[in-house]
């Protein structure tokens, strides 16, 4: 009766987190019928309903949610444990799942993951972009990267990069045809490149700061991206401004293929930090990846 329990729980706790059967039956390799029946038999074996279940949509009911949060943690309490037994093991194995967004990915992360893997080809990597601050003792993720503020405060965190300056910028063909913005107010007039957040299901306002002066404008535009790679290949191709780290657009700025606007404006956030559970025992696989991607010590904070 336990091991059927435990088997039917996760499978109830793969489809809450998936939102629909066909995801997580074939997360779970099985037939989704055969799914759907094994949430039945334990919906009938505890007396109540779990999930609800219509022709366009599925959510968790209230007893439901009270069932995933006293499961949850002790799955991810067990899978984390059995990982760290591969720190019995000579030769570091294993997957390590990271969650990130693309720019941290590409600037940060990548570069110092390439040296590690080389040396250790039985690490494996899942490397999710991904802006709606995931949970990652909920959605099962090894280590987080955050900006510094954003980290919830019983994590272990690592600062991974310097801190981070946001700044707006266009192409020269777009200030041509339209006059750079004198005041944040007038961003209001131009042609925006906006973020979507998940978390909010909202666009991301820009927050500027100018001395003690601090402005939140929500800007509008024709095009809605969910990365900031993809918003800076439409600022350069001449389709408005965009609100980008200054790390990102640096060398673009340099090579005049963009320019900065309201520059007196850009306002400096805490920079990148890995973060993980500080009750876990890592893997040998995850204490690598973590050594390998902490900021340099030699590096200013």
């Amino acid at each position: 009766m336990i091991q059927e329990n435990l088997t039917d729980l996760f499978a109830f706790m793969t489809v809450a987190r998936e939102g629909n059967y066909t995801k997580a039956a074939a997360q779970l390799r099985v037939s989704q019928s055969g799914l759907s029946r094994t949430i039945k038999a334990l919906e009938e074996r505890m007396g109540f309903a779990l999930l609800i279940r219509t022709t366009r949509s599925m959510r968790v009911t209230d007893a439901g949610q009270k069932v995933l949060d006293a499961i949850v943690p002790r799955f991810a309490e067990l899978e984390q444990d059995l990982e760290a037994l591969s720190m019995l093991s000579t030769k570091p194995s294993g997957k390590v799942r990271i969650t990130t967004i693309d720019y941290a990915a590409d600037t940060y992360i990548w570069p110092r993951l390439v040296p590690l893997l080389k040396n250790y080809p039985d690490i494996q990597i899942e490397l999710i972009n991904d802006y709606g601050l995931a949970n990652i003792v909920r959605d099962r993720y090894d280590i987080g990267i955050r900006l510094g503020d954003q980290i919830e405060n019983d994590m272990v965190a690592s600062r991974i990069g310097p801190d981070m300056t946001m700044v707006i910028v266009g192409s020269p063909d777009y200030l041509k045809i339209n006059s750079a913005p004198q005041t944040p107010q007038e961003l209001l007039k131009h042609n925006c490149i906006n973020l979507r957040l998940p978390t909010l299901d909202a666009l991301m306002p820009w927050e500027l700061r100018k001395g003690s002066q601090e402005v939140m404008i929500q800007v509008d535009g024709q095009l809605v991206f969910n990365t900031s790679y993809q918003m800076l290949n439409a600022a350069l191709a001449g389709f408005g401004l965009a609100y980008l780290p200054k790390e990102m657009v640096e060398e673009y700025i340099m090579n005049e293929k963009l320019v900065g606007v309201l520059n007196e404006w850009s306002p400096t956030y805490v920079g990148f930090h890995l973060y993980y559970r500080s009750r876990r025992q890592k893997s040998l696989a995850t204490s690598l990846v973590i050594d390998a991607l902490k900021l340099n010590p030699k590096l200013p904070l």
